[in-house]
């Protein structure tokens, strides 16, 4: 979708060349580059951010306080780590399904956030079901599974739209 719909605005942009200076047209081949490269980078960013994510998981979120007996008694028992398991074998399914269908279109738009605090919950959850050691790796390959796809998909998008930008960009510095 994403490419067709560059490709439709490079058709235009052809037509209406002739009533844009070839500087202004520059300038905004430049600024989609831009854009593509800033997408890239938010892309490993949120990588980087599963991995302290996951650090302070394979220490046991050391760091947080214990939960208090009262904490506990509020927020009640914690759920079986059976269906935790189930939650996570379907909600992986459900986003590599849902990465395979945005790497069809062809979108340029990086889901990490929402990917990043799902993976966030599961580890909390086993943290609070004191099992977080014991499936700590199903959550990580799980993760590292779902954002690494998700990475590749918006790294081959974005490289392709840029290498046609240059391409447009050097034909219009000739």
């Amino acid at each position: 979708m994403f490419l067709r719909r560059q490709q439709k605005q490079n058709q235009q942009s052809a037509s209406d060349e002739s009533e844009q200076g070839p500087d202004s047209r520059r300038q905004e081949i430049q600024n989609r580059i831009r854009d593509l490269k800033r997408q890239l980078r938010y892309s490993q960013l949120w990588m980087v951010l599963f991995f302290l994510v996951s650090i302070g998981a394979a220490v046991n979120f050391r760091f947080l306080p214990p939960i208090s007996g009262g904490i506990k008694q509020f927020l009640g028992a914690s759920p079986p780590p059976t269906l935790i398991s189930i939650a996570l074998i379907v909600y992986a399914f459900s986003a590599l399904i849902l990465i395979l269908g945005r790497m069809n279109k062809g979108s340029t738009d990086f889901r990490g956030w929402s990917h990043l605090g799902y993976l966030t919950a599961f580890y909390l959850f086993y943290f609070y079901c004191d099992l977080l050691l014991d499936n700590f790796w199903s959550v990580f390959i799980a993760g590292l599974t779902i954002l690494g796809l998700e990475d590749y998909r918006v790294w081959s998008v974005c490289s392709e739209a840029i290498k046609k930008e240059e391409e447009i960009l050097s034909i219009i510095k000739k």
